[in-house]
């Protein structure tokens, strides 16, 4: 009895570690809901707040913003701006409007690797920081996608944008 005791209570003690389930990450945060899709004078207003920010910079950018449909409103490309980023931009606005998240939520979960890489199998998904839904009372109105920098500058410009209605 004291060998099946012992048998017992070691091999919990071994199995116990490999048992035990790794911490869950925390839920994410609940998304806006959808409002009145945007204008287009407030659309122009969006592009004009990103415009600013990228020639503070130096930086130049294609811009593109959807409304609520993923309807193109407004694509604008600055001067000298590389023709493949007006592609890139459009992609941006539409992937942060339609999942109601910045785009770089997509391409951080394609850069941790695994089951994230999944995102990269979605239809018209672009994986790249520089789209940011844009809210208006806390409502998605529209998105935003910028591009012809680094990711992080394209983010940048495009919050820029999107902030130019608050």
């Amino acid at each position: 009895m004291t060998r099946l005791l012992a048998a017992v209570l070691g091999s919990s003690l071994l199995a116990g570690p490999a048992m035990a389930q790794a911490p869950t990450a925390p839920a994410p945060p609940p998304r806006a809901s959808y409002g009145e899709s945007l204008t287009l004078d407030m659309a122009k207003k969006v592009v004009a707040g990103a415009e600013a920010e990228a020639a503070k910079n130096g930086w130049n950018m294609a811009i593109a913003v959807v409304d609520t449909g993923s309807n193109v409103v407004v694509l604008h490309r600055m001067d000298q701006t590389q023709l493949g980023s007006l592609r890139l931009a459009e992609g941006k606005a539409h992937t942060a409007l339609e999942f109601r998240r910045p785009s770089r939520f997509m391409q951080d979960a394609v850069t941790a690797g695994g089951v994230g890489n999944w995102w990269l199998g979605v239809p018209g998904v672009v994986a790249l920081e520089g789209g940011v839904p844009i809210l208006v009372g806390g409502k998605v109105v529209g998105g935003i996608g910028v591009s012809g920098a680094a990711a992080a500058q394209d983010a940048q410009t495009a919050q820029a944008g999107a902030d130019s209605l608050k």
